[in-house]
């Protein structure tokens, strides 16, 4: 009888051992995939960069099968184009007089 119950008390340190072990590779696991706070900073000023670029007026500036200039404030499909942010000098320039 005493030879199952130190059996069992020997198993149960064997599961404790396991689960701490199980614990310490996850919190080394996690503490070597944070972020750290530079690269936390880095990507806040990533995504305000993005965000402001992204809220500023545009036209974009294409040309059409004709060969006609476009102005529009929706992109073209299919078709090579120029963001003119409207903010920005100078302002596009559009002559008739070209061919």
């Amino acid at each position: 009888m005493q030879g199952t119950a130190w059996q069992r008390g020997a198993a149960q340190v064997g599961v404790g051992w396991l689960l701490l072990a199980l614990a310490a590779i996850a919190a080394l696991s996690w503490w070597h995939t944070r972020e750290t706070p530079e690269q936390a900073r880095a990507k806040q000023q990533r995504a305000e960069r993005a965000t402001a670029e992204d809220a500023r007026p545009a036209l974009y500036r294409w040309r059409d099968a004709e060969g006609v200039l476009q102005l529009t404030d929706e992109p073209p499909q299919g078709r090579k184009y120029e963001r003119i942010h409207t903010d920005s000098p100078p302002a596009p320039e559009v002559r008739g007089d070209r061919d």
